[in-house]
């Protein structure tokens, strides 16, 4: 774990991918065609937190979602890659806007469309519930499965390994 907390020590930049991970992955499709996704509210809270300590926050998705753009905005999250199914081309347009080399950057998937960028990051998350191919090539991977609280376990890992989760909780009156 010493090893894992090292990582997360230097992360100043997350990439989330959406379905499966800040979801639980199910896509509910009404009958005029609208998208709805369920967000947990805690890893927003958990996204936020982490963003007020100093690390920015990226999404790169494979599908393309109005919903995923007002949830993003919501959050105050301006580096969101939605349509890429090919990850890799958005993982370097980050590295470039954010100059930040691979080994600064945290990268959370679930499943095998995420692990060319997984394989390039200096800290690879999964999610409980994810592919066991994504659980095998990960660092570390959450105890929660994704939309039920993984996001937000990756954020106070990352605010615990760089001392700034005790500072977060002071801005909620609370001690950790």
């Amino acid at each position: 774990m010493r090893d894992i907390l090292d990582k997360a020590a230097q992360i100043r930049l997350v990439i989330f991918d959406v379905d499966g991970v800040l979801t639980d992955g199910s896509l509910f499709l009404g009958d005029d065609g609208q998208e709805y996704k369920a967000f947990c509210s805690r890893d927003g809270l958990g996204i936020k937190m982490l963003q007020h300590s100093g690390v920015e926050i990226g999404i790169i998705t494979g599908r393309t979602s109005q919903v995923v753009e007002h949830r993003m905005h919501s959050l105050a999250i301006n580096h969101v890659f939605q349509g890429y199914t090919d990850k890799l081309p958005a993982f370097e347009k980050l590295c470039q806007v954010t100059q930040l080399p691979p080994e600064y950057i945290a990268y959370v998937g679930d499943d095998v469309i995420d692990l060319p960028v997984m394989k390039r990051v200096g800290l690879a998350i999964a999610v409980a519930d994810a592919h066991p191919l994504v659980i095998r090539h990960a660092h570390w991977h959450t105890p929660s499965g994704g939309g039920h609280g993984a996001a937000r376990e990756v954020c106070e890992l990352i605010m615990q390994a760089q001392g700034t989760w005790a500072q977060q909780l002071v801005r909620f009156e609370v001690e950790p």
